[in-house]
């Protein structure tokens, strides 16, 4: 089923972001190595629903909301959320989370942009924020 509402959409990006907050929470109980980088991921995604959600219903309108933003098919974006069995392959899964939210956030951004300002801008600098986190996970190799 494909999303076109911004309503939609943001639903779609909220259940990602708890989803893969409980995907680093699950990791730093079993890898304590990276504890706490996994545990500041969870966080930090926790803060990006406010952050597109602050954004979102800041400039809401029926307008906006009856406009179809968005053409987002849902399974192009889903995320294996069940770690690996190593603390290598949970890292490699990690970065495989992270590109697929990525492309999310940045599709998502480019197909609003001509609606909307302050959700693609949050959609983009969230896209940008987690692209610097591929360093961290390579560091817990």
């Amino acid at each position: 089923m494909e999303l076109n509402t911004a309503s939609s959409v943001i639903s779609f990006a909220r259940e990602l972001e708890e989803n893969s907050a409980r995907f680093y929470e699950g990791l730093a109980k079993q890898y304590p190595r990276g504890e706490q980088t996994f545990l500041d991921f969870a966080k930090e995604n926790r803060k990006f629903i406010k952050q597109f959600e602050t954004a979102y219903y800041g400039v809401i309108t029926d307008a906006i909301e009856g406009c179809f933003a968005f053409s987002i098919d849902p399974d192009k974006y889903k995320i294996d959320t069940q770690p690996a069995n190593d603390v290598s392959g949970a890292v490699s899964q990690a970065v495989t989370v992270e590109d697929i939210l990525i492309r999310f956030y940045t599709d998502a951004a480019e197909q609003s942009k001509s609606l909307m300002a302050d959700v693609p801008r949050a959609f983009t600098l969230i896209a940008r924020k987690r692209s610097g986190r591929k360093q961290a996970l390579e560091s817990i190799r």
